[in-house]
């Protein structure tokens, strides 16, 4: 008896301290990246300036949140693709990437830095944040390894919230509610 309870309170906790701390109609818990920080551009020049939350609203976004490892960051590239595809306005919509960097796999973490910088000058509107030590993944307890996705209203609150590969008609799903939300 005692060692049956045992087992079923350990496997309550365990499955409740790995689920995100992210919900639908709620603003995002507060997080914040000192270490390195968003990526911002001067000439050609990336530099990094502290980030959190607190600066996600006026505009309706996607946040990508991802471990710092290429099977991350291809989870969602559907997604990705729809929404370049869509071309939201970008007075009303902005994209946030959020690289989990402690999350790389060992010995590449200058690979994850270098491939954010590309990408911030090759998608310049877009806000890439590097977090060099996984303080955003603490903070929303993400899972390792994986990738989840947000959509923000223009006022910062949880529109739609899912870790892990969406499925085709989530895409759709997430494109609809960014279009509406623009439209508004």
């Amino acid at each position: 008896m005692n060692k049956t309870l045992l087992a079923l309170t350990f496997a309550l906790f365990t499955g409740t301290s790995w689920a995100h701390t992210i919900q639908n109609g709620a603003p995002l818990p507060s997080a914040k990246v000192t270490e390195h920080g968003e990526l911002t551009l001067n000439g050609d020049d990336i530099v990094y300036q502290a980030w959190q939350t607190e600066q996600l609203q006026e505009k309706v976004r996607v946040i990508q949140a991802i471990a710092g490892r290429s099977s991350a960051k291809e989870m969602n590239a559907p997604l990705m693709a729809a929404i370049t595809a869509a071309d939201f306005d970008d007075a009303r919509y902005q994209t946030t990437t959020i690289i989990n960097q402690d999350d790389a796999m060992w010995g590449t973490g200058g690979f994850v830095k270098s491939s954010a910088e590309d990408s911030k000058r090759e998608f310049s509107w877009s806000s890439i944040v590097l977090d060099e030590n996984g303080s955003v993944a603490e903070a929303w307890r993400l899972k390792e390894e994986s990738s989840l996705i947000t959509v923000l209203d223009d006022k910062g609150m949880v529109r739609f919230v899912k870790e892990g590969k969406l499925n085709e008609d989530e895409v759709n799903q997430v494109v609809s509610l960014v279009t509406e939300l623009v439209n508004q």
